[in-house]
């Protein structure tokens, strides 16, 4: 199984991350806990303390178009919060 990992950088995750050593990814829908956590730690090479997920449903969006109004629905996807061990931390910007 291929695995999608992508983290988010929003104000809110970084607010987590200085305060909690919680780091926020966007992760593919049938991934379990077990698998993000070894992924995380094969990736970064960082010791994970513990990984909560969280299923995002899909927003609901429509548009005034032409030939009139067009509905639709986002794509649903999962979020995981890794929480890394004391003293450990994620770079996710390493160029800078």
């Amino acid at each position: 199984m291929d695995i999608t990992i992508k983290p988010i950088i929003t104000e809110r995750a970084t607010k987590l991350s200085e305060k909690r050593n919680c780091y926020t990814f966007r992760v593919s829908p049938d991934a379990n806990k077990y698998q993000i956590k070894a992924l995380i730690e094969e990736i970064y090479g960082v010791k994970v303390k513990s990984v909560n997920t969280a299923l995002m449903r899909g927003k609901n969006k429509s548009r005034w178009t032409k030939s009139g109004l067009l509905r639709g629905k986002t794509a649903a996807w999962k979020k995981a919060y890794v929480t890394v061990a004391e003293g450990q931390s994620i770079e996710f910007f390493s160029n800078i």
